[in-house]
């Protein structure tokens, strides 16, 4: 049975995207992120009609103050001369404390900002890593649709959204930096095992020989942590750049298209298959959480537990038990 056919706004939406309306492109993506539940069956009815496209979809993550914004403005910059176009999704897990996003990275990259051929885009992470997952992976789907071939999609924060993101791009990208003695520190095993391309930044000046020995460092380090390849034959790179003076991007650039290359069509059509599978599933929880939040039953025993629970009368196990009873009354 075919899907019903999607409504005027929709529709409109649809319009827009196909011919790269930055406006309807943008008001998809909010769309997209919303947790309205007219809203999210709006973009259920706009992600059943959105053309496929085939962009490179690369993850970018660093530690604290590599110059992550720098770096993707010298990259964004350098592939739209070469006659890309370019989408960046800036994935902020730490707004969940505000609802909003983070809205410095359009003014960190005031020149890709404004770029006719590039897309800044802050995203919220809607709350949850399911909401990271839902609201990013569609707004890549609405890029890609729109035209952009190339996606970076950033992560703001650090922790478990590193591992979120590097589920839903085709390669991982890993900034840091080098520092005197203690180059691995801070960085998670975890991180290492998920890259797929690593780049030391700010490799400039009376800089760059730290940042060569921080490499080589990186290199023997990866090898203990994932020995001679990841079983698929891939030797992770590790390389040095600077995104300030625009030294070593094109190399970054190069590392990303030979991982790329190594998948193949059938790596790489096998992976996005997965990925979706992880991407159903992130749904499933995400829409779980929703109705939890919006059951009516669970709002009428929430202050009641609350309470209890915060002057010691009712353990967490039990009062989780007593709410899930209230969802499953509903």
């Amino acid at each position: 049975m075919s899907p019903p056919p999607p409504d005027d706004r929709v529709a409109a939406l649809l319009e827009g995207i196909r011919e790269g309306r930055r406006a309807q492109v943008s008001r998809a993506i909010t769309l997209v992120e919303s947790t309205s539940p007219k809203h999210r069956e709006q973009a259920r009815d706009l992600m059943t009609e959105l053309p496929h496209g085939d962009a490179v979809r690369v993850g970018i993550s660093g530690v604290p103050g590599v110059g992550k914004s720098t770096f993707i403005e010298a990259l964004g910059s350098r592939l739209t001369a070469d006659g890309h176009r370019v989408g960046v999704l800036a994935v902020d897990p730490s707004s969940v404390r505000t609802g909003g996003s983070v809205l410095g990275d359009k003014t960190r990259m005031s020149r890709l900002s404004a770029d006719p051929d590039a897309y800044i885009r802050p995203s919220p992470s809607a709350g949850t890593l399911g909401g990271v997952a839902r609201a990013t992976t569609q707004a890549m789907a609405v890029l890609e649709a729109a035209g952009y071939d190339v996606i970076l999609v950033e992560t703001v924060g650090v922790g478990q959204s590193e591992v979120t993101v590097a589920g839903m791009v085709d390669t991982f990208l890993f900034l840091t930096l080098a520092r005197t003695g203690d180059q691995l520190q801070g960085i998670k095993k975890g991180i290492l095992e998920i890259a797929d391309v690593i780049a030391v930044n700010k490799a400039d000046g009376d800089r760059e020989q730290e940042a060569r020995g921080a490499a080589r460092e990186l290199a023997g380090a990866l090898r203990l942590v994932r020995g001679h390849g990841d079983g698929g034959g891939w030797t992770v790179p590790v390389v040095t750049c600077s995104g300030l003076n625009d030294v070593g991007v094109e190399d970054v650039w190069q590392q990303v298209l030979n991982h790329r290359g190594h998948l193949g069509e059938d790596g790489l059509a096998k992976k996005r298959a997965e990925q979706q599978l992880d991407f159903t599933w992130a749904l499933v929880r995400d829409e779980l959480d929703q109705r939890l939040r919006h059951s009516a039953g669970v709002k009428a025993i929430q202050a009641e537990v609350r309470a209890a629970v915060r002057a010691g009368e009712l353990t967490a196990p039990l009062a989780a038990d007593r709410i899930l009873e209230a969802y499953d009354r509903d």
